[in-house]
């Protein structure tokens, strides 16, 4: 049998990588085995620990990818509106859409299961990166008027409205097809979308 190159090789861990963070995102880390991954990912099941030494390995790094995906897209949206109001209300309507559900935030998919984890495992530690990247991005969409106070403000308001997103999209999915699933995240975007972007 032929050696796979080295930059097949590479390809075919990018390609494992991907594939766990969207089937670890929809299912949990505990929800998905090794072979399902694989398989997913066209490859053989033996072929795995030629590129990860464990599953934990690979949560780690799959935990970083989707957060690195949510960041990529939450950065498009701001860009393609300028203005920080425009940039929030872009950021809102895409994270409490429901067909967002598909391509679940990080957050939301994995908090659960990170609360369960050793607080020093690798995984916590990539999900409490991941999760005040994403803050931080938020809170770039909020005004300030360039004081302590006011930056203070503005960081209180970026944490009380994106844990809001969260709570509402993990509301409304454990909701699944009831009625009351879409009314959680219209409720939510409605109370955002009604208050002042620079109202501390």
């Amino acid at each position: 049998m032929p050696r796979v190159s080295r930059a097949q090789t590479e390809l075919n861990k990018i390609k494992i990588t991907e594939t766990a963070a969207k089937l670890f995102r929809e299912r949990g880390f505990q929800g998905i085995t090794l072979a399902e991954v694989m398989h997913a990912s066209g490859l053989t099941h033996g072929g795995f620990y030629g590129h990860f030494k464990s599953k934990e390995a690979l949560a780690n790094e799959a935990c970083a990818q989707a957060f690195e995906q949510s960041k990529t897209v939450w950065r498009e949206k701001i860009a393609a509106h300028g203005e920080k109001p425009a940039a929030r209300e872009a950021v809102i309507d895409h994270y409490l859409a429901q067909g967002q559900h598909d391509d679940l935030c990080p957050v939301v998919a994995f908090a659960g299961e990170v609360a369960r984890e050793d607080e020093q495992s690798a995984v916590h530690d990539t999900f409490l990166r991941g999760l005040s990247m994403l803050i931080d991005t938020y809170m770039s969409t909020l005004e300030n008027d360039g004081t302590e106070q006011g930056l203070k403000a503005q960081r209180q308001q970026a944490l009380v409205e994106y844990s809001m997103m969260v709570g509402a999209v993990t509301l409304a999915r454990a909701a699944g097809q009831a009625p009351l699933a879409e009314e959680i995240l219209e409720a939510a975007k409605a109370f955002l979308s009604h208050r002042a972007p620079d109202s501390q």
